[in-house]
């Protein structure tokens, strides 16, 4: 199921023994997608189905054809930067390690307790997902400090050990730390990981105050849970993918994206796997992000439908949009003060991404009261879509859109994944039409809506509840079957204008070459900012700084510029939550500290739609982030589709109002600069356009196709 690459003109000097190429390697779970840069710019790809026994090998084999065809030698290749869904994967399937926690005596129950929050207010059955340790392995330690960091109960050694009894009889494989109020003293911390690595060795180690140096006791411990949960799973994988890389002869650096669009160091990502449980999504942002800086597009809503989910983030005047309120493992991941209790705590910058289960691959059926549904459980690769024959039975979003005429009947990626869409025909007839009573372009057409309701979820999560108008942005469409799906996403939302990159299915691993590596930390500093010591403040600022700079040093041997920005968390006395905002690089005095609450103050109005003039505010936390600002080759040239269909004409189905149409199919550069009207469905190596009628289309100056809906 191997497609031939699809290669931009020419990949300037390939096989110079002094030539550095790059490469890109996003996971997904249909298709695994890899990119090769040349030096020049110019770029070559290759879509392979997902590898599921061992995603590292679907990237070799790609990566290997990729060589071999353009003539690059191995030793040419100096940077693999990688997206990976491992650790995701780890925490939705309960695939993690075994592991235990322990806490100060009285805590052991934070993680069952969580924050009493639900995200269905009115249901009453509703059961919060399982604590990822169980209480069994839940320990407590004698120790106590107070919310300053003094000591009130000395650390009781012993109790250490017979925890650690325990721990060594049920076999533990991970272990993580947190107690009360290190973030303010790490001592009694430090103390018992010390007891722990002379005790049990071998055991996968996370601490809080190298997680999550902040304050509230539930986030802080599930952070540092999840962080060991998945810490083996992770190691093993990228010791997997380096031993392989070793191999053959590949002597790259591997870099690792992050869930908050900066890119780390492969050991850096062992050590701290938390940081990469939303790797995948966050590529597709950044790649968003660049596009719209070359486009002149400042306010985008990114669009990323791959084969299994449905991801959405927003760039507002031309910046990413990150947070602190995250949970993995809901029906829909997402950030929100408001929407909890679905999932798991994740309170790491990440950015501002919604997720929820509808992609390509994503199953359609009936509920119990006769409402058609698709997802969350998805077919992947294997067993696959029913067009894809390869053994699935229940037929997929993709299947819908084969039926429709809007995916090729022969085949996706340039013919290499063959279809066969009478299968699809039966299997959606057997499990939608004959139940509902519809004929099958009905029944194509309804699961086509609603997966597009499904995905709108997305969409709003990080537009309308965040008190932003969708509007007021354009739609950028990637992924495998976003662009399918991207007009009417947007008509439903009176979104006026639809773009469509060069590449849609490669998009995001194009993405993590335009990734700069980053560093972020964060410490609690708490309290009122009349009367908050601005000497600790400062002192607190550069301490970060030098540790951010200390870690990105030693995992970079390059000799690129370092930047540090600087923000802070502040509320109103009284409110639950905060807001970050930027702080001002140097010295903080009392005027740099006055706009910074100003800065807060229209934050909040942005946000909320309200500020207050008198309310006093409170610092609870100041972050850094540092990042490397190096020049970095990415895939500028524009591809040569090698899979350019001849002007054809398609049956294609556009609901009752319209029918079956006779709908031109073109490759993207038989567009020009001129609109031309829907309908009209664009088809390329990686992806497909549906242009519905009663909208225009062009092509601009950067090759992207442009929708006027």
């Amino acid at each position: 199921m191997n497609a031939p690459p699809s290669v931009s003109p020419p990949v300037g000097g390939a096989g110079g023994a002094d030539s550095h190429y790059r490469v890109g390697a996003d996971i997904g779970g249909t298709f695994t997608d890899v990119v090769l840069v040349a030096p020049n710019g110019a770029f070559a790809t290759r879509k392979v189905l997902s590898t599921v026994d061992d995603y590292s090998r679907g990237i070799l084999d790609a990566l290997a054809d990729l060589l071999a065809a353009l003539d690059v030698p191995a030793a040419a290749v100096a940077e693999i930067v990688h997206g990976t869904t491992v650790a995701t994967n780890a925490i939705l399937e309960g695939k993690g390690a075994p592991t235990a926690l322990l806490t100060t005596r009285g805590f052991r129950d934070v993680l069952e307790l969580r924050r009493l929050r639900t995200p269905h207010l009115y249901d009453r059955f509703y059961e919060p997902p399982r604590p990822i340790v169980e209480r069994r392995l839940r320990l407590e330690v004698g120790e106590r400090l107070d919310a300053a960091g003094e000591i009130v109960e000395p650390l009781d050694a012993g109790s250490v050990h017979v925890a650690l009894d325990r721990i060594a009889g049920d076999g533990a494989e991970a272990v993580a730390i947190c107690l009360l109020h290190s973030y303010r003293n790490p001592a009694h911390e430090r103390r018992v990981g010390e007891l722990v690595r002379a005790r049990l060795p071998h055991v996968y180690l996370s601490l809080s105050v190298d997680v999550l140096p902040e304050i509230r006791e539930y986030e802080r411990t599930s952070t540092t849970v999840i962080n060991a949960y998945v810490g083996p799973v992770v190691k093993s994988y990228l010791d997997s993918l380096a031993h392989r890389l070793g191999t053959a002869g590949i002597p790259a650096d591997l870099l690792i994206m992050q869930s908050n669009g900066g890119i780390m160091s492969a050991a850096a990502a062992a050590r701290t796997p938390a940081q990469i449980v939303e790797s995948g999504p966050a590529a597709g942002v950044i790649a968003a992000h660049e596009l719209g800086q070359q486009a002149g597009l400042p306010n985008l809503i990114s669009f990323d439908m791959g084969g299994t989910t449905a991801k959405a983030s927003i760039i507002e005047d031309g910046r990413l949009a990150r947070t602190t309120e995250y949970e993995v493992g809901a029906g829909i991941s997402l950030s929100s003060r408001l929407v909890k209790g679905g999932g798991h705590a994740l309170k790491l910058p990440v950015l501002d991404i919604a997720e929820v289960g509808a992609g390509g691959g994503s199953i359609v059926w009936i509920d119990r009261g006769g409402a058609l549904k698709v997802g969350p459980r998805s077919a992947g690769a294997m067993p696959g879509p029913v067009c894809h024959d390869t053994g699935g039975t229940e037929p997929t979003i993709t299947d819908a859109n084969v039926v429709l005429g809007y995916v090729n009947p022969r085949g996706l990626a340039g013919g290499a994944v063959r279809l066969r869409p009478e299968l699809a025909e039966a299997a959606l007839c057997e499990a939608v039409a004959r139940p509902l009573g519809l004929d099958l372009a009905e029944a194509a057409f309804g699961v086509h809506t609603v997966a597009n309701v499904t995905m709108i979820r997305a969409i709003k999560a990080v537009s309308t509840y965040r008190g932003r108008d969708p509007r007021d942005f354009t739609l950028l469409a990637f992924g495998g079957s976003g662009p399918i799906h991207a007009v009417g996403i947007a008509r439903e939302l009176g979104m006026q204008r639809v773009v469509v990159p060069p590449a849609p299915g490669l998009f995001s691993a194009g993405g993590l070459l335009a990734a700069r590596q980053e560093r972020h930390e964060v410490q609690t500093l708490f309290g009122r900012t009349e009367a908050i010591d601005l000497a600790t403040v400062n002192a607190t600022f550069c301490r970060l700084e030098e540790h951010a700079r200390r870690e990105l040093n030693a995992g970079s041997t390059q000799g690129a510029e370092l930047t540090c920005r600087r923000s802070a968390d502040l509320r109103y006395v009284g409110q639950g939550y905060e807001l970050t905002v930027a702080a001002p690089a140097g010295t903080i005095d009392a005027t740099a500290m006055a706009d910074l609450i100003e800065a807060f103050g229209v934050e909040h109005e942005r946000t909320y739609g309200h500020r207050a003039t008198d309310a006093p505010v409170e610092l609870v936390n100041l972050r850094v982030t540092a990042r490397y600002e190096q020049d970095r080759a990415r895939p500028l040239a524009p591809m040569e589709d090698r899979h350019r269909p001849a002007r054809d004409l398609r049956h294609a189905y556009f609901g009752a109002a319209h029918g079956y149409l006779e709908t031109p199919v073109i490759a993207r550069f038989d567009l020009d600069h001129r609109p031309q009207p829907g309908p009209a469905i664009v088809e390329e190596y990686d992806a497909t356009t549906v242009i519905p009628p009663g909208c225009r289309m062009h092509l601009d100056e950067s090759n992207n196709v442009v929708i006027a809906v």
